[in-house]
């Protein structure tokens, strides 16, 4: 198992970033690894709920589905993940109140299909990982603080 954490500060309200975050039609805005959705996107998806995501990841594209684990608005939502190649990971976005706006937490937790895929995971594709980790945090603060600049 390999876990990725990215955090970040964001100056708007938790229940806000909550309902931004945990709507799949907002991952395009700022997930760079998103390229398309299925399924229920326009809300904020609550437990038992799924959607297909069409993704690019180091390079390489492939589906997984993601289902809603658990939820407690606005503090944390849990996702896990199947890969249709193999693979799978579970997402976990956790939200505290900071005196500027919200604490950020996106803790991506996957394991590889096979030793092969592992093997690359820690030689090329797990730092991929991690820089697009960041860049999205980066990109949904952006999206969040600065909503009209970003249509």
């Amino acid at each position: 198992m390999t876990e990725i954490v990215s955090e970040i500060v964001i100056r708007r309200p938790v229940a806000a970033v909550f309902d931004y975050v945990t709507t799949p039609a907002n991952w395009l805005a700022w997930h760079p690894s998103s390229i398309a959705l299925r399924g229920a996107t326009d809300h904020s998806l609550e437990i038992g709920e799924a959607v297909d995501e069409d993704f690019r990841v180091a390079g390489r594209t492939g589906t997984v589905t993601w289902k809603v684990v658990a939820r407690e608005r606005p503090t944390r939502w849990v996702i896990a993940g199947r890969v249709a190649a193999g693979g799978s990971g579970t997402i976990t976005y956790t939200l505290r109140e900071s005196p500027v706006g919200t604490e950020f937490r996106r803790e991506f937790v996957y394991a590889m299909p096979n030793w092969f895929a592992a093997l690359l995971d820690r030689l090329f594709v797990r730092r991929c990982i991690e820089a697009e980790s960041a860049e999205a945090v980066r990109r949904l603060r952006e999206a969040l603080e600065n909503p009209r600049e970003n249509r």
